[in-house]
């Protein structure tokens, strides 16, 4: 999933006290049937990348993109049910979603899908998303958690870049997924920057306000 803030910046809780953000249910496991369901996720990824840039097999991309999405749904569901939450699932889920996004966007520009822009603003919201992060967990906080916009936006994007591929052609049906591929990764687009930003400028506020609480309990 997409990550993006939900909480004040007062909640912004260290990582290691039992408000933070890691739950303390999560296990050091790795062998659990959500975590194998995310590698084959993971492998999925230059098989995708090939079957867009190599032989330009896109109804075989599309389905590698439909069964990584089904998958991607399914490992949360098991997670709940058989309760085999890991911290290592909760590292590779988002990790992989993430690499089918910048995937996508490679091939989608490689073959001039979508134009240079749009790649590059999709980009440096993912990179100012990472630093971010870098710099919480730099700081011994927990980051904040995923919010309704973040997923909105993954979820318009699983349903935009397949129907942009599907798009792709003089075919009827291609001329039916046009106008509902635009709309759904023009959405999804929009959704996607503004969860960036809000999440960059809840890490900001959340720090400086943690950096005042100690400074102050310093100063008592």
């Amino acid at each position: 999933m997409v990550q993006g803030p939900v909480q004040r910046p007062d909640q912004l809780g260290r990582a290691d006290q039992p408000n933070g953000i890691v739950a303390e249910v999560a296990r050091d496991r790795v062998l659990t049937v959500p975590n194998l369901l995310s590698f084959l996720r993971l492998a999925g990824v230059p098989l995708f990348l090939w079957l867009l840039l190599g032989p330009k097999a896109d109804v075989l991309a599309l389905v590698v993109l439909v069964v990584s999405g089904l998958t991607d749904w399914l490992d949360g569901k098991l997670a709940r049910l058989l309760n085999q939450y890991s911290r290592l699932g909760a590292l590779l889920d988002p990790a992989v979603d993430r690499l089918y996004t910048l995937a996508t966007l490679f091939a989608f520009l490689m073959r001039e899908i979508l134009p240079w822009w749009v790649v590059a603003a999709l980009v440096l919201r993912d990179v100012a998303v990472s630093v971010s992060l870098l710099l919480v967990r730099r700081a011994g906080y927990a980051p904040p958690e995923v919010n309704y916009i973040g997923k909105a936006a993954t979820l318009n994007l699983m349903y935009g870049f397949p129907l942009l591929l599907l798009a792709q052609g003089d075919s009827t049906a291609s001329a039916i997924a046009q106008p509902f591929a635009y709309a759904f990764v023009t959405w999804g687009g929009a959704l996607f920057l503004w969860s960036g930003l809000l999440y960059v400028v809840q890490v900001v506020m959340g720090l400086r306000e943690a950096g005042t609480r100690t400074v102050g309990a310093a100063g008592a």
